[in-house]
């Protein structure tokens, strides 16, 4: 399958995802904060776009108006004229571009800084969401002035820009509005839960689960989720380590005794892999393509990758790895003596009273479950059926529904699933992510969200994304499920994340 890697949209620019931030052809199952995702769009392209700028005496802001007016209008045509003329070495990203340009509704620069005549930065914000990011623009100092150089990067929401908090009921009144117009623009298509100190304050589902019978989606809708699994995964190493069955410090070696790279098995470590610090790589590419649905067990992936060598010394930075994911699904294996799917139904998703969970095989079939819809690899929705592995593992490609996703945050949040001192060490952030707003905890995310401290994790590939997220000091579980393709889900999470009451109003 083809997942899509987000650190949010770079959540879109699909990746051999995550099953999940990133470049032409990028899938993960994302998550990074699966907005990582969008912002791992931002990370993935060399061409960014922007919002209107005000006119400016500068060469460097008179192009970035221009260029700006071209990217935020309708007619790719014209965008691409554009660029042809004005910046030729960015003129291949054309196609790209508009892709951003369809998912984000175009940029509106928020504040600018010059260096010079021919270097400007703006901060931008996202037209569709809340989302921020930052470029950086150089012309040419002689007329025409066409662009040299353009950079971007995703930034975490300026305070001087923040979003105004709501009261509960301005903000569903707010999120029905908003979603009613997603589906509109046929954006949006899945279900919305939002709850409120354990219990619902909004349920609804949107459109179609299949397109061709005409079978609405419902909040009993089954979802495919990409990296969602991972938070699964995460909380059943830790049950583990709980247990006294295993030790987060300790080498992946020590569990996977006949793992075909010996240097890698002895070098990195569980909690490496848990917090994507292990430097162990992706698995999506062009093997994954040839192998797909080859790939039927946690085993079948080890023997096909692991023989390849660490992509940088384990501990020293953040790379979102989907492999290193899978591998954890060996480890539960090896350590629990049962299979991955079997385990985690029986402690996580039985306790938890998620009875509409699982990773059946693609060719079984599932009572419930939608069909995913994508836009990839053609210029219209159609079924994501070539881009399904086989089974979603423990890296991602699981199906749930919104309610047993609140489930599984209220065990989670009950300690019902591991003790205070486990769920702690769960949940609390570890290592930056690009973006500069959240930290990747254990097979979670941390995040702070306009003053509200959010945990959770995202999803995304084609025709699939999803977004749980728990926002402890309002005290709201926010969950939104789609079978479209990212940033659909994500994008009605976020509106909901910002836009939350204020710790004192609560």
């Amino acid at each position: 399958m083809k997942p899509i890697k987000s650190a949010r949209l770079a959540a879109w620019i699909l990746k051999h995802l995550s099953f999940g931030p990133k470049r032409p052809q990028v899938r993960r199952w994302t998550s990074g904060r699966g907005r990582r995702a969008i912002q791992t769009l931002f990370l993935a392209l060399s061409v960014f776009s922007s919002a209107q700028a005000q006119s400016a005496d500068t060469p460097a802001r008179e192009q970035f108006k221009q260029w700006l007016a071209a990217f935020n209008g309708d007619d790719r045509e014209v965008y691409r004229e554009y660029l042809q003329k004005n910046f030729p070495s960015g003129a291949g990203h054309a196609d790209q571009d508009w892709r951003v340009r369809e998912n984000t509704g175009g940029f509106e620069a928020k504040k600018f800084s010059d260096d010079g005549a021919t270097k400007v930065t703006a901060q931008m914000r996202e037209r569709d969401s809340d989302m921020f990011g930052q470029v950086t623009l150089e012309v040419e100092a002689d007329a025409p002035h066409r662009i040299v150089k353009m950079e971007m990067r995703p930034i975490g929401h300026p305070t001087e820009f923040a979003v105004p908090h709501m009261s509960n009921a301005e903000l569903i009144a707010a999120l029905r509005k908003r979603v009613d117009e997603s589906v509109a623009a046929d954006k949006f298509a899945g279900a919305v839960l939002i709850v409120k100190d354990g219990k619902p304050v909004f349920t609804q589902a949107y459109g179609l689960a299949d397109r061709e019978r005409k079978i609405p989606n419902t909040v009993k809708t089954r979802f495919r989720i990409g990296s969602m699994n991972k938070m699964f995964t995460a909380v059943a190493i830790l049950q583990l380590a709980q247990a006294g069955k295993l030790g987060p410090d300790d080498p992946l070696g020590k569990y996977l005794t006949d793992y075909p790279n010996k240097d890698l098995a002895a070098k990195v470590t569980i909690s490496e892999l848990l917090s994507h610090t292990g430097g162990t790589g992706d698995f999506f590419g062009p093997e994954f393509d040839k192998h797909r649905l080859e790939l039927k067990t946690h085993e079948d992936y080890v023997k096909l990758y692991g023989s390849r060598p660490v992509r940088f010394e384990p501990g020293s930075r953040f790379e979102y790895s989907n492999y290193g994911f899978l591998l954890l699904g060996n480890v539960i294996e090896k350590v629990s003596g049962q299979s991955y799917y079997d385990y985690v139904q029986e402690h996580i998703y039985r306790p938890a009273g998620m009875t509409s969970t699982g990773s059946e095989p693609e060719g079984q079939a599932v009572a419930d479950l939608s069909v995913g819809y994508t836009r990839m690899g053609a210029g219209k929705w159609h079924p994501n059926t070539d881009f399904l592995p086989y089974r979603g593992t423990s890296a991602g490609g699981g199906y749930t529904t919104v309610g047993d996703l609140a489930a599984f945050a209220n065990a989670l949040r009950g300690n019902k699933l591991l003790n205070p001192h486990y769920t702690e060490l769960l949940t609390t952030g570890k290592v930056a992510m690009p973006g500069g707003d959240a930290h990747y905890a254990y097979g979670f995310e941390e995040m702070m969200v306009n003053g509200s401290k959010c945990v959770g994790h995202g999803g995304g590939s084609p025709g699939m994304n999803g977004e749980l997220q728990m926002c402890l000091d309002s005290r709201y579980v926010v969950v939104a499920l789609a079978n479209l393709d990212p940033p659909a889900a994500m994008r009605v999470a976020e509106f909901v994340m910002f836009r939350l009451p204020a710790q004192e109003s609560k």
